[in-house]
């Protein structure tokens, strides 16, 4: 089973919310997950991230593909800064 570290869309039409949610790759956008990791809204001025390190860490050891805009968003929030 490959597993992503990627983001699930919530919120109204035009309101946009999404989750940072770890997931099967084969698993629909907002379908079923494994684990809620973290949250992003764009709409916030400036954007609003919060994240839950340790479980993403533990992801990554365990072998999770962060996708692109997740990766992104980590390097933003300097997360790999913390990981060296």
């Amino acid at each position: 089973m490959a597993v992503k570290i990627r983001l699930a869309r919530h919120g109204a039409k035009k309101r946009p919310f999404y989750r940072i949610v770890v997931a099967d790759n084969k698993s629909p956008r907002d379908g079923k997950f494994l684990e809620n990791v973290g949250t992003y809204n764009p709409l916030q001025d400036p954007a609003g991230v919060v994240l839950k390190q340790d479980r993403i860490r533990y992801w990554i050891d365990q072998g999770a593909i962060v996708s692109d805009t997740v990766k992104s968003l980590l390097k933003k929030e300097g997360f790999f800064a913390k990981l060296t």
